[in-house]
């Protein structure tokens, strides 16, 4: 078989388009990696934040584009993911269905198996898993099951690469023939009112892009895209008083007066059948527990199980800051390097001051926690392809649920102490909207990476090396913990409302394909530094020009006699930092500094770091870089100089300092983040109402942490000087 990588396809009578449909966890991006050569292109659906999959390639004389929809228990419209595939299927041009089961669990997965074939829609079924099945005892009659669905059924394994050529060539075949009408048989009652409507319809020469027996279950199961179509039409005045005295004359053969549960009923019943005469399970697969069931025991266990999970998370956060750290100081020192060179070509001041302090010192302040960000992503990746992310879920679930949040929203947060933008996009995995948007507001109170240089810098100058780590990690725990109450008063007052059942799939475990690993590891890491380095750099060169503009002549005329007569390197050095500060203090951050100071006073931070608060709204690692101008040192200080750590311990009182550090914890995220932020949640509304959040939230809590740090050690309330 000849697989050629495909530029993007253009639309030929040769060209087949594929929906890719099933539920989640079924193996629908590891069949697609299967598909070798083939050429990926991962973007967003229109509108939505939702990822797109399409895959590109040739066999033999066809150009196949397969659209990997978000995976969907039902044919409904709850969820965004099932919004979007229920709307990618209803409205969009494709030329068949690929509907991906798990062959081990096929009572469950054949459920959206029977809603689909009401579409009247080409369909051929992947019975993926199929090597799995048979280890577990699990015989699949694949060509009885064709038959009884009227659908060509076909076994595949994407992980263990069977049965993949046998799938396209049925594609083909499918694609070549005309339109097979499924077998789908519901109870008498259901049947004799689907044909009573259907010969209606006939009588009527209505005519549809789908069979009228399928409008006839679409009618029946108030599918609301339907009534539209007829309503307005002359023959809806007899249709609709025959559609009231059907449903009433189905609910009499049911339990249930709701015509949603009966057809679940129907298709369940349905479902039943089939596997009874298509599906045989060997008497000693289920004598014992599966390898799932015995992992299970442990990992999911009411007293062991969040301990486990915890010293997973600590073992992934240590490879993360120590392995890391490794690659962070090579990177340092390209990027010094790489400023330096481009700065010695530039002749104008302003201009290398700009590209150097700006773009590549923005930039590369970005892509400095690069290392954490993969190590970060490759551990997630790997627990969620193994199967472990869904049971932590379900253990954490009762835990969240107290605070309001649900048990999925534990893993954007988590993402959170790397970096929030990252952590916004995995808060995609929520499924209700009022569980997503509520994640999404409190995300910002895991403490990312970028603020670690903070931390660092502030611990390190008022406290001892040997308590310095503690305070760090208690600084880390403190943002989380106040993050948890938070989303308790957010559920309490915006987001009040029934709590989201947790319903979830708990898969099998099985062995991460390193493939499908390196791709969402690299996908990922792309879009972080596209995102985050756009906005950056943009972000870098605004508070260059703030910061340097406009020059006062009188400051430059004032010290350039002193720095000439300077004696001593050191005395010049503290002079040229004197007058940078001066410029500082004259520029447009300095007026917008004195402007906002009244409004900082109360909580004890003066102009300078009210200053570096708002340039860390840029980035977060602007702070330091920022205070380190702020108080007169010099460029080549960094977070961990001890010249810097003196100016800080020197100019701001401990009380400032711990308000200092509990706004840097709580308020507004980067730039960037939250451009990412407003785009995940939905609209600009939802940044204003972020930022009055975090601001309230943060202004009121260092109020409180100043007042209480006073009172506690006796000081008098003085501003930083």
């Amino acid at each position: 078989m000849m697989r050629e990588t495909a530029p993007v396809c253009p639309v030929t009578e040769n060209h087949i388009r594929i929906a890719l449909v099933g539920q989640p966890n079924v193996g629908k991006s590891m069949l697609i990696n299967a598909i070798s050569n083939a050429r990926l292109h991962v973007g967003n659906f229109s509108g939505v934040t939702v990822e797109k999959s399409e895959v590109f390639f040739d066999y033999n004389d066809f150009h196949f584009t397969i659209v990997d929809l978000p995976g969907t228990y039902a044919f409904t419209d709850y969820s965004i993911e099932e919004r979007v595939t229920h709307d990618f299927l209803t409205n969009e041009d494709y030329d068949l269905i690929i509907n991906v089961v798990d062959s081990t669990n096929l009572d469950k997965n054949l459920q959206l198996t029977a809603e689909l074939m009401t579409m009247n829609k080409k369909m051929v079924l992947a019975l993926n898993m199929s090597d799995e099945a048979e280890r577990e005892g699990i015989e699949i009659d694949a060509p009885y099951l064709s038959q009884l669905l009227n659908i060509p059924a076909v076994k595949v394994s994407a992980a263990a690469h069977t049965g993949i050529e046998k799938l396209i060539e049925t594609v083909i075949d499918t694609y070549n023939q005309p339109m097979r009408e499924p077998k789908l048989v519901f109870s008498e009652a259901v049947e004799e009112e689907i044909g009573i409507i259907e010969r209606y319809l006939d009588e009527h020469h209505f005519k549809a892009a789908i069979s009228n027996r399928n409008i006839a279950i679409n009618l029946l199961q108030n599918e609301k895209k339907t009534y539209r179509t007829l309503h307005d039409l002359p023959l809806w005045t007899e249709l609709q008083p025959q559609l009231i005295e059907a449903d009433k004359h189905i609910e009499t053969h049911h339990d249930t007066d709701d015509i949603k549960e009966v057809f679940a009923e129907e298709y369940a019943a349905f479902i039943r059948g089939v596997i009874a005469g298509t599906v045989h399970y060997r008497e000693q697969a289920s004598e014992k527990k599966s390898l799932t069931e015995r992992v299970d025991d442990l990992l999911i266990h009411p007293v062991l199980g969040i301990p486990i999970f915890l010293f997973l998370m600590w073992g992934l956060f240590q490879l993360t800051f120590e392995i890391g750290n490794i690659p962070m100081e090579w990177i340092d020192s390209f990027f010094g390097w790489f400023g330096d060179v481009v700065g010695a070509t530039i002749s104008n001041e302003d201009i290398r001051s700009l590209v150097v302090d700006g773009v590549i010192a923005g930039v590369g302040a970005v892509v400095l926690f690069t290392p954490n960000i993969i190590i970060l992503f490759i551990g997630i990746a790997l627990l969620e392809s193994t199967g472990y992310m869904s049971r932590v879920a379900f253990l954490l679930d009762g835990i969240f649920h107290k605070f309001g949040l649900h048990g999925q929203s534990f893993i954007p947060l988590v993402t959170g102490f790397g970096c929030s933008i990252p952590a916004y996009m995995s808060a995609r995995i929520l499924k209700n909207d009022s569980d997503r948007l509520l994640t999404l507001f409190i995300i910002g109170f895991m403490s990312c990476g970028a603020r670690l240089p903070v931390y660092v810098l502030f611990t390190g100058a008022f406290f001892a090396p040997g308590i310095a780590g503690n305070v760090l990690f208690a600084i880390y725990i403190a943002g989380a913990v106040i993050g948890l109450i938070a989303a308790k008063v957010l559920k309490m007052t915006a987001f009040r409302g029934e709590d989201e059942p947790f319903v979830m799939e708990m898969p099998k475990y099985r062995m991460p394909s390193l493939k499908l690993v390196w791709h969402t590891v690299l996908t990922k890491t792309v879009m972080y530094l596209k995102k985050a380095g756009t906005f950056i750099a943009g972000a870098s060169m605004l508070v260059w020009f703030l910061s340097n503009y406009p020059h006062s002549d009188s400051v430059a005329l004032e010290y350039a006699p002193k720095i000439e007569a300077a004696a001593e390197q050191t005395e010049m050095e503290k002079l040229s930092a004197e007058a940078a500060a001066k410029q500082l203090e004259q520029s447009y951050l300095g007026r917008i500094g004195k402007t906002i100071e009244p409004l900082f006073e109360p909580i004890g931070l003066d102009w300078k770091l009210a200053v570096a608060l708002q340039a860390g709204l840029a980035a977060k690692e602007v702070v330091v870089s920022t205070l380190g101008v702020l108080y007169s040192v010099s460029d080549e200080a960094s977070e961990t100089d001890s010249s810097l750590v003196g100016a800080i311990r020197e100019h701001i009182p401990f009380a400032s300092a711990v308000s200092f550090i509990v706004v840097i914890m709580l308020y507004l995220p980067c730039l960037a983040a939250s451009v990412v932020f407003t785009r995940e949640a939905g609209g600009i509304k939802y940044f204003f109402y972020l930022l009055l959040f975090t601001s309230a939230t943060a202004y009121l809590l260092a109020l409180i942490a100043y007042r209480l740090t006073l009172l506690i050690t006796g000081a008098s309330a003085v501003l930083p000087h």
